[in-house]
């Protein structure tokens, strides 16, 4: 298998997103050009594929399931996982409205794009389907906050719900596990390489990705624009979620005893500097342009790499 340094840095720029509450990983896989790709080579991981291993035949049951893509990939979402968990957890802590503009840029940026790459494939009842997708993604943004107990099974069933999530470009695995009261608990056991709840918890995710990715894989397959134009919706109406100025409606006391925001709604920078503090509004500006200029230069790299390709 040969090493992909473009793969990697996909993966690492995914891995990055996961560990972000609002932002999915797999919006990355979609707006740089590997999500079809991403969903086909999970599903490949079947019954067939492990005959294939207890008949000896590891070489194609390798080659069926787009093993080197996933290794790649997956090294540097684990990379990013592990290298950049306390820092992302300082920047949120100590800039987090830049942040959060940072990738409200990189959402809108990518929302635009997709629509206007569909804009002339959709059609009839089709148009309705962007609406539903935003609906749901507005919902989930908006809703308050349930617990999960912080045991082995509830590490487990937390990485089942997050890593369907953390496919669907739009909805973000992180804020899942923050709604269920499980966000700091996994940052924790990252930092702290506690090994036993975290290979329950990716036990668990390992078992969610490969159900979930057949259904996505069969969507795409049988109902492509629909699909992509819900997809395009969930990604709209997560910008909710994304807006940097909130104003927090209801917080919890999490296990380390101190207030944790699980529900808010987007205010206006003016109400947030009434209420809150500085909305630093000139950093937040400049963090919205990058955000967008990236997904620009990854969509003209994307380009080129499939002229080149042909």
């Amino acid at each position: 298998m040969k090493f992909d340094l473009s793969v990697f840095l996909r993966g690492f720029a995914m891995g990055t997103a996961d560990l972000v509450p609002g932002v999915s990983g797999g919006t990355i896989a979609l707006i740089t050009g590997i999500y079809d790709r991403l969903i086909t080579a999970i599903a490949a991981v079947d019954m067939k594929a492990l005959a294939m291993v207890f008949q000896g035949d590891i070489k194609a049951a390798l080659m069926r399931v787009d093993a080197g893509f996933l290794i790649t990939l997956a090294g540097g979402m684990f990379t990013a996982i592990v290298v950049l968990a306390s820092s992302i957890d300082w920047a949120m802590k100590a800039f987090p409205l830049p942040l959060w503009s940072f990738f409200f840029g990189l959402v809108l940026a990518s929302t635009v794009s997709l629509a206007r790459s569909l804009r002339s494939d959709i059609s009839g009842p089709q148009i309705v389907a962007p609406l539903i997708g935003a609906g749901v993604a507005a919902s989930i943004a908006l809703g308050q906050a349930f617990t999960l107990e912080t045991s082995l099974v509830g590490f487990f069933f937390a990485g089942m719900i997050a890593i369907c999530a953390m496919v669907l470009p739009g909805i973000s695995g992180s804020f899942l596990l923050l709604l269920m009261g499980m966000y700091q608990p996994v940052i924790a056991a990252v930092v702290d390489l506690d090994l036993l709840v975290l290979t329950v918890f990716f036990a668990g995710c390992l078992i969610g990705l490969l159900a979930f990715a057949r259904v996505l894989k069969a969507l795409l397959a049988r109902y492509r624009v629909t699909t992509l134009s819900t997809l395009t919706g969930v990604l709209a109406g997560s910008l909710i979620a994304l807006w940097p100025w909130q104003a927090v409606v209801a917080s919890i006391v999490d296990r380390h005893g101190e207030m944790r925001a699980v529900q808010s709604v987007p205010i206006l920078p003016r109400t947030y500097s009434e209420t809150t503090g500085e909305p630093m509004l000139g950093l937040c500006a400049v963090a919205l342009l990058v955000g967008i200029l990236v997904v620009v230069a990854v969509g003209k790299l994307s380009a080129q790499t499939e002229r080149s390709a042909r």
